[in-house]
């Protein structure tokens, strides 16, 4: 399910009135930087970081590579190509989730690393991966953000041309991914000319 900004933002509540402290305000000027969690409590201890990539390698190892992995999470079409992945997080209303984003030659998607449970139409619990996918062609821009204190921490707001708003942090190479999704996307807009 995508979700738009609108339905991303914090919703404050006014203090019951058995409470006498009044709920903060926030002002509609503050960005989605100001509202995201601190990454720096996003990322896991060292242990925790190393054992997760050992992990997810020998998941990578095991299915044949990141391509076949690509290929088995999303529908691809023949002349497209699988540019880079990256491990980043994707912003929900209920969190961040840890995830690989790919970027080809035709669309940007996203799945995550873990299986999140949701409610089936009967009603059962059941688990699945939360998965983005957006053609190339339905991206109108992608914006760099970062937080106003801490610097280091770079956002990606990738906006589609029906409204939907898709932010990823947390990047081990954040200049990497941004210049990967840039090119995909010149090529993407070069090859819709031509045609």
């Amino acid at each position: 399910m995508n979700m738009s900004r609108a339905e991303q933002q914090l919703i404050t509540f006014p203090a019951s009135s058995s409470n006498k402290k009044s709920v903060p305000k926030r002002k509609k000027s503050e960005g989605f930087t100001s509202k995201c969690r601190d990454q720096s409590k996003l990322r896991p201890k060292i242990t925790e970081t190393v054992r997760r990539k050992l992990s997810l390698g020998a998941k990578i190892l095991q299915v044949g590579g990141l391509e076949k992995i690509y290929k088995r999470l999303f529908r691809v079409k023949e002349d497209e190509k699988l540019f880079k992945t990256f491990q980043c997080y994707l912003s929900t209303t209920s969190g961040p989730i840890a995830g690989l984003l790919f970027i080809s030659s035709k669309k940007m998607a996203f799945c995550s690393e873990r299986s999140i449970k949701v409610a089936s139409p009967q009603g059962d619990m059941i688990q699945v991966h939360y998965k983005v996918s957006v053609p190339l062609c339905k991206i109108e821009r992608v914006i760099q953000s970062q937080n106003m204190k801490k610097p280091s921490q770079k956002y990606m707001e990738v906006v589609t041309v029906d409204g939907f708003d898709f932010w990823f942090m947390g990047f081990l190479s954040y200049k990497k991914a941004f210049s990967c999704l840039e090119k995909a996307l010149s090529l993407s807009y070069e090859d819709s000319e031509e045609q």
